[in-house]
């Protein structure tokens, strides 16, 4: 972490740049193993970003993506989070949709934010997922299914990025890197 205001980590120097929106904060992050495995194994750069409390809105999320990545000299970047994270990214692109490579979801909230033109989307669910169940994922790729994929983990609940870190951050890679 860095001095700057508002909590993050960096992990890896690659040249393709991914945020991951843990569902909280960085302390209970089960997001950090995945990060370390695409910025140690597959190079890329991965930049975590935490809330502030636990009662920040997802607006507010939002404006302290714009304002990590801002920090950081990034334009553009692949967005994704987790569950609440995942949320907030969708927010964030379907704000910001001109400074989004592409959109990461891990676990589906049903929640009503419209996926922004053009955006590739990568969802993963978890096969056994009873708080963001994979036919919300389901649903939401078929609003857009020319350009948004889903993948499954396996015997995957909620917490599958921490239970199967390797198997999601391989599914991300093999997407990512395919050029």
């Amino acid at each position: 972490m860095t001095d700057f205001a508002i909590p993050h980590v960096i992990d890896g120097e690659g040249p393709i740049v991914l945020v991951l929106i843990p569902e909280h904060d960085l302390e209970k992050d089960a997001l950090g193993v995945v990060a370390h495995y695409l910025a140690e194994e597959a190079g890329f750069h991965i930049v975590r970003i935490g809330s502030r409390s636990d009662t920040e809105s997802p607006r507010e999320r939002v404006a302290d993506v714009t304002a990590v990545l801002d920090h950081l000299g990034h334009e553009r970047a692949w967005i994704g989070g987790h569950g609440v994270g995942g949320t907030v990214a969708r927010e964030f692109v379907a704000a910001h949709p001109d400074r989004v490579d592409g959109l990461l979801l891990l676990g589906v909230e049903d929640e009503d934010i419209a996926l922004a033109p053009v955006v590739p989307v990568l969802i993963i669910q978890g096969s056994e997922d009873d708080v963001t169940p994979p036919d919300l994922g389901a649903a939401l790729q078929a609003t857009a299914p020319e350009r948004a994929s889903v993948k499954s983990i396996a015997g995957g609940g909620h917490l599958f990025p921490m239970t199967h870190p390797v198997e999601t951050a391989v599914i991300i890679e093999e997407y990512l890197d395919w050029d």
